[in-house]
């Protein structure tokens, strides 16, 4: 029999959120909430879940890891083909989601998605450790494969041909920046009254705060 799923149920009380502790600016408690997960004992804070869509709204979603932010947006990278990559170019704009279970939060952001420079994409993928840099060209992600021994033999095959070089950066790889226009933070309080502020840019460059009914 499948577990009975109501029983796992959670109390939240370790904090509150306030107007007056957030501030106005979404960046600054993100950098904020983002360095106390760091410290956390969290083993990857920067995992968050990316929801997509298809040129018809069909939703999809995963985790990726952001792999930079500032106030020019939030950075991820990815193989451009995949189904991610796909949805993204007919639909360039997304949603992700942090969860930071020991602190009781979560940040939701969305905007307009668009890929990063050339140059960024290759600093990055030149840092990454030689054996992911051959899984880049390895992977057709998303694509149907025949079984898991196609997949190491391809590595081995690429893996070899790499044995006195390093790979390039494919052209299918590289790098996506979200650029904010909704944050969304999140605190967990009890009695199911989660405290919830929302921050949305204006025309004019600044953001506007509301909270939100839990």
């Amino acid at each position: 029999m499948p577990a009975n799923v109501t029983s796992f149920r959670k109390e939240y009380h370790l904090a509150r959120l306030s107007e007056e502790s957030a501030g106005f600016d979404p960046f600054a408690l993100f950098n904020q909430w983002f360095e106390a997960a760091g410290t956390s004992g969290i083993h990857e804070p920067n995992a968050m879940v990316l929801a997509t869509a298809t040129a018809e709204g069909r939703p999809s979603a995963r985790v990726v890891l952001m792999k930079g932010f500032d106030e020019s947006g939030f950075t991820f990278f990815t193989n451009y083909e995949s189904h991610k990559g796909r949805d993204l170019a007919v639909n360039p704009f997304a949603a992700v989601v942090f969860w930071w279970e020991p602190l009781e939060r979560q940040v939701r952001i969305e905007g307009r998605v668009a890929k990063v420079s050339a140059a960024e994409s290759d600093e990055y993928f030149y840092s990454r450790p030689l054996g992911s840099r051959i899984g880049a060209w390895v992977s057709q992600q998303s694509r149907v494969i025949p079984d898991r021994t196609a997949l190491d033999q391809r590595y081995a095959e690429t893996q070899a041909e790499y044995s006195e070089s390093h790979p390039d950066r494919p052209h299918f790889w590289g790098g996506y920046r979200l650029v904010p226009d909704t944050f969304e933070f999140w605190q967990g309080g009890p009695n199911r009254l989660h405290d919830r502020l929302r921050f949305c840019l204006q025309p004019d460059g600044a953001w506007q705060r509301d909270r939100l009914s839990p």
